[in-house]
């Protein structure tokens, strides 16, 4: 069966759910059945089919309805062994999530050691981490990171500032009372920001760079880094994609990907940005994803 892609579907009403598009391998299936205590598979999709239906009821994101949120991903970036490093060897190292939907790859991050005490997610819907937490059996004890609803281009939320060049020397703000992630200036070691940056058009994925980039901690190995829908060459992209019209307003391609960063976001020779195309696995359409990290030197 094949995969599918989080990606914009085009047309005037989301499509009907569809259960055939439910699949998971090996690594998912390991990871699903410990998070959430539930070894009977079809007891486990059952249960998953359940809060995807609430889930997009309330926000039809392509990425719920494909199931997208059930492949363990993050732990397949060619960083993930830094970021775990990060959290196992620099005390009171923060993560930040955004765009996190379910939370699924902070589960994943934190599933591979990464305190979850110390992990920050943030969504424009509050409901997807209750659902969250539905999903995953879960709750605020036994997975104790922190949430923080807001929109990533409102600046109460999330404002723009420079990369900060030296540690800051204020307290470390706490995490348990946070209402937005401008207390986390200078503060975060860690970003992950995957399936979230193509969303929008060029000069908001600029925008967002730049807000990004102000939140990272200035210490060296501090990273920013995900995946997302990358193309040979920048600009528009749309194409037909298991029966469905499917577009971004703006894609880049690896080059532009490390010109962004490296020089127009961070002072060029600051950072080491690793960009690299792959070709979608197990589908036959001509369909890329970007693996992307961005490493403070």
């Amino acid at each position: 069966m094949s995969k599918q892609v989080t990606w914009f579907i085009v047309g005037d009403a989301p499509p009907p759910l569809d259960e055939r598009f439910y699949y998971m391998d090996a690594t998912d299936l390991a990871f699903w059945t410990s998070l959430t205590g539930i070894h009977d598979q079809e007891s486990l999709k059952q249960h998953i089919l359940t809060i995807q239906a609430k889930a997009y009821k309330k926000v039809p994101y392509p990425c719920i309805r494909n199931f997208s949120f059930l492949r363990t991903k993050v732990s397949k970036l060619p960083i993930f062994e830094q970021v775990q490093k990060i959290g196992c060897e620099r005390p009171g190292s923060i993560l930040l999530d955004i765009g996190c939907c379910f939370g699924n790859d902070a589960r994943e991050i934190a599933y591979g050691g990464f305190p979850p005490c110390n992990i920050v997610c943030t969504d424009l819907v509050l409901e997807l981490w209750d659902l969250g937490h539905a999903l995953f059996l879960s709750n605020a004890d036994t997975f104790p990171a922190h949430f923080v609803s807001g929109d990533a281009f409102d600046p109460s939320h999330l404002s723009l500032g420079p990369p900060l060049l030296t540690a800051k020397h204020a307290c470390v703000p706490d995490l348990k009372n946070l209402t937005s992630l401008n207390p986390l200036r200078g503060h975060v070691s860690v970003i992950h920001a995957s399936s979230f940056i193509h969303l929008f058009d060029e000069e908001k994925q600029l925008y967002l760079a730049r807000a990004l980039a102000g939140l990272l901690s200035p210490e060296p190995g501090s990273v920013i880094f995900g995946l997302q829908v990358g193309s040979p060459t920048k600009g528009p992209l749309s194409k037909t994609l298991f029966a469905e019209s499917l577009e971004l307003t703006f894609c880049h391609s690896p080059e532009s990907w490390v010109d962004l960063w490296d020089g127009e976001v961070f002072e060029r020779g600051t950072v080491k940005v690793d960009a690299r195309l792959i070709q979608y696995p197990d589908i036959k359409e001509e369909f890329h994803v970007l693996l992307w990290s961005v490493l403070r030197l």
